[in-house]
């Protein structure tokens, strides 16, 4: 038998593979970071001896759940702003406010505070987007979460600088320093298009393609933000975008609320993994990203919660829920985004979103163990019935 360092067992196991396997009851061998097996419980236990043999009391064990766009900080942030539209929200509030009180004690404290609920409701990875983005790195990996940090860049004058250079050097030392941490992976953020020269989008585009390092930044999230774009510029956003070369680097572009077929093809040809964020976009009345017709096309979407201030919470399981339900009430089709579908872009495909599917979402050989347990025995899922393998 093969040693192992910890056997998962008695678990109702959803690996979130490509094919969906599904254990039950299975089990699952760790040793150190990585998982060495996932299968039936009787497989696994007669393959392996193990350190320590944790049962798992027939709760589902799965991949943990990745929020593919934040700003954890702004958990400090939640409720200040309620009611409003994205441009007023964001230049009328979010942005003075974090000028005014935004410091590295402020984004420690709120990453402390976001990793706790995020932790709570089965998140284990996140993308970030945020000021003073190594204070957040080094609160995420103190805590021993996974994430995408991305040193935020915008024209104007920030928390953590005064020049979008300054920003930019910033992203340079934080991407050199970081580069290769096991939990942590450095990113630089140009915030938007319309919050960005082209100079800027230009050369952290270069950033990130010179250390092999993802891209993060927001793209046509209103309609507003498009109707701009064309006025100013005479062409949808994500044209602009790809006018700066911005996909030249590994994008992950989120929300894409207001974007057509034409643009849809650009991010997938381009590799640009998106994150869904449907509560955010509710909240602030930016619509309902096209997300059926992105998978149709092979695009990666992932889901994220946006941060605190403009969503309430930072619960993945209500975000999984309310996207399978958006795509089916707005296509007429309840077929639209089945649960394991909502799920995966939850795990293995948003993995895939922001550029992290090798190592983790999934419950293969080789990948990271970011396991969670699910207890399901709680009064609202009573009864639960097994007629459909792929159902909820």
């Amino acid at each position: 038998m093969e040693p192992v360092d910890i056997v998962f067992t008695n678990a109702i196991v959803l690996t979130m593979d490509e094919a969906f396997h599904q254990y039950n009851p299975g089990a699952v061998a760790v040793s150190g970071d990585s998982i060495i097996a996932a299968g039936p419980s009787a497989e696994i236990e007669s393959r392996f001896v193990a350190g320590q043999v944790i049962d798992c009391g027939m709760k589902v064990l799965m991949p943990g759940l990745i929020n593919a766009h934040t700003h954890v900080p702004m958990t400090l942030l939640r409720g200040i702003a309620d009611d409003l539209r994205l441009d007023v929200w964001l230049m009328g509030y979010m942005m003075p406010v974090e000028r005014e009180f935004v410091s590295p004690d402020f984004v420690r404290l709120g990453t402390q505070l976001a990793c706790a609920e995020m932790l709570r409701s089965g998140v284990t990875t996140f993308a970030d987007m945020y000021y003073y983005e190594e204070n957040i790195a080094q609160a995420t990996a103190s805590i021993g979460m996974r994430a995408l940090c991305g040193q935020t860049v915008l024209k104007f004058p920030t928390p953590d600088a005064r020049y979008y250079e300054e920003s930019l050097a910033a992203a340079r030392d934080f991407i050199q320093r970081w580069k290769g941490h096991p939990l942590i992976v450095p990113s630089v953020a140009p915030h938007a298009a319309y919050t960005c020269t082209p100079e800027i989008l230009r050369a952290t585009a270069e950033l990130a393609a010179e250390f092999d390092v993802p891209l993060h930044t927001h793209i046509a999230e209103t309609a507003f933000e498009v109707d701009n774009m064309r006025a100013e510029h005479g062409m949808p956003v994500v044209p602009f975008m790809k006018k700066q070369a911005l996909f030249e680097a590994k994008v992950l572009a989120a929300h894409c609320v207001h974007i057509d077929e034409g643009e849809i093809r650009t991010l997938y040809r381009a590799g640009a993994g998106v994150a869904h964020n449907p509560s955010s976009n509710l909240k602030l009345a930016s619509g309902v990203a096209p997300v059926k017709r992105m998978l149709e096309q092979g695009l990666q979407v992932g889901i994220g919660t946006d941060g605190a201030a403009s969503n309430n919470d930072l619960d993945m399981f209500e975000e999984v829920r309310l996207a399978a339900f958006l795509a089916k009430g707005t296509s007429g089709d309840p077929t639209a985004l089945p649960a394991r579908t909502a799920l995966a872009m939850a795990t293995r495909i948003g993995a895939h979103a922001i550029h992290m599917g090798n190592s983790i979402g999934s419950l293969e050989t080789g990948k990271r163990a970011d396991l969670i347990l699910v207890d399901i025995s709680s009064l609202h899922n009573s009864p639960r019935f097994n007629r459909d393998p792929n159902g909820t």
